[in-house]
């Protein structure tokens, strides 16, 4: 076993397609090993006689023609042979070669670069063959032998350092005597394989143009310059300043200004002046800025107000990222997602758009909290409950029971402000009836603070006589609930 790691590691052929800048390649893959013995012959014989191996292979470019190769294949082998008594022979073999390979694809035949890249080549090495015990006749010679190699191949070019290989490996044994019979001829095999192969490595470009030290002519040339093969600067538009240091490379220029013109006469070439036909400043790359807010006028959407470069030119009187011109409010420092404006109360309303800013509410409501139901029923209950001394404004004892209710609704929530509006029917006067409207009003404001809501929380209390009815006066029931006090929540 360690014969056959070691032969393994020591290798088969054809590494493939290393360059001179990459030297270094490595192959993967496996294929099948066919026999010629004096039993018979396995060459070519595809529907026989076809016994697998693992593949393992390095190369190391020596120039455009020749590359060194060695590698390694680990697998079976056995005999292609008519005796029904050597059908079932079957052995294991490890194999390893050396050897020299000669390139089509070198500049001379084919393109260094071609896709297909065919190959010649010859080599030594040696195989370590056993038996398998149970499965093979005695008729497989185990041992250690020198051979001579050679072959040939093509490799498919996938990217510049990737390819995949077809080889045909040609191997002679120094010996007749693997299968214990000794005619003619040695044992040869005859191995086909596909491979997928890596380029790996890099040559010394202390410069990094892409051309090696060793090839370079100029090899101080500055990183990121465009080179000949020779590895000096290019100058295409011939005007003896190279392309790196012309700042008009395919126009002919003058030194004092890089190789470039003027057209503007700014004093600023036209590669570096981004406005090159209209006179700017340097310090805009040869742009003019009216507003003088160091944006330039082809870029500021704002050119005639002095502004801010991360908003395009547009000033931000609030300092919150907005331009004036997007911002709802200009004057208040707020958010994008309120379109520059604040929401003070969370709710995901605007304080612009809220018609309570300082107490959380919904869309729905206009950024107002929803009254709770039961406090709408309680007011719904209010509009008829509430009696009053027959045309006076001195509220009747059997109406405190509400009242108090209501009272009771204020302290369990401090947010909610109260209006109190005051209506009658369309019985009387109708001046005497707004009067008595107000001061029926004033009487409910006047219980409820007597019983400790705060004077600030009652929004209003106005009379409106006879002017708002909810139903027909014609009827005694309209009429009832015509005379009515009515409560409405605000915030």
């Amino acid at each position: 076993m360690k014969k056959l790691v070691a032969l393994l590691l020591i290798g088969t052929l054809h590494m493939g397609a290393q360059t001179k800048e990459k030297k270094i390649g490595i192959q993967l893959g496996g294929g099948i090993n066919q026999s010629y013995s004096d039993l018979g012959n396995g060459f070519f014989n595809f529907d026989k006689a076809l016994y697998g191996f693992g593949k393992l292979n390095l190369g190391l470019y020596l120039n455009k023609s020749f590359d060194l190769n060695l590698g390694g294949t680990y697998g079976e082998t056995g005999y292609y042979t008519n005796d029904p008594l050597a059908l079932n022979m079957l052995g294991r073999m490890g194999q390893g070669q050396l050897a020299l390979k000669y390139k089509f694809a070198n500049g001379y035949m084919l393109k260094e670069t071609s896709i297909i890249q065919p190959y010649l080549y010859v080599g030594g090495g040696a195989s370590h063959i056993t038996d398998v015990p149970g499965e093979t006749t005695t008729r497989i010679k185990n041992g250690t032998f020198a051979t001579g190699n050679a072959g040939a191949g093509f490799n498919i070019m996938l990217t510049k350092n990737v390819y995949l290989t077809y080889n045909m490996g040609y191997i002679w044994h120094n010996t007749d005597q693997l299968d214990f019979i000794t005619k003619a001829s040695n044992e040869q095999h005859l191995q086909h394989s596909l491979t997928i192969g890596f380029n790996i490595g890099k040559p010394k470009d202390d410069d990094k143009d892409g051309i090696p030290n060793k090839l370079d002519k100029c090899p101080g040339t500055p990183e990121g310059v465009s080179v000949d093969l020779s590895g000096c600067p290019l100058d295409k538009d011939k005007d003896g300043i190279a392309d790196y240091q012309d700042k008009c490379p395919d126009v002919a220029g003058v030194a004092n200004l890089n190789g470039c013109p003027d057209k503007d006469n700014d004093g600023i070439t036209d590669a570096e002046d981004q406005c090159p036909d209209v006179a700017g400043i340097a310090a805009l790359k040869g742009c003019p800025d009216a507003d003088g807010d160091g944006v330039t006028d082809a870029k500021d959407k704002c050119p005639n107000e002095k502004g801010l470069a991360s908003l395009d030119g547009c000033p931000d009187s609030d300092g919150d990222g907005i331009a004036d011109k997007d911002d709802a409010c200009p004057t208040i420092k707020g958010l994008a997602a309120f379109n520059g404006c604040v929401d003070t109360d969370g709710d995901g309303i605007a304080d612009n758009l809220d018609a309570c800013p300082k107490v959380a509410g919904t869309a729905a409501n206009k950024g107002c909290p929803e009254v709770k139901n039961e406090v709408k029923q309680l007011f719904e209950k209010a509009l008829t409950g509430i009696q009053f001394e027959s045309g006076k404004d001195v509220i009747k004892k059997s109406s405190y029971g509400i009242l108090d209710q209501v009272v009771k609704v204020m302290v369990e929530n401090p947010e909610y402000k109260l209006k109190i509006s005051g209506h009658t029917d369309n019985a009387g006067d109708d001046a005497k009836n707004m009067e008595l409207s107000q001061k029926r009003a004033d009487a409910v404001s006047k219980y409820l603070t007597s019983k400790g809501v705060s004077p600030s929380r009652i929004v209003s209390s106005k009379g409106y006589g006879e002017t708002m009815p909810i139903a027909d006066n014609k009827t005694a029931a309209g009429k009832a609930k015509n005379r009515r006090v009515e409560f409405v929540v605000e915030f």
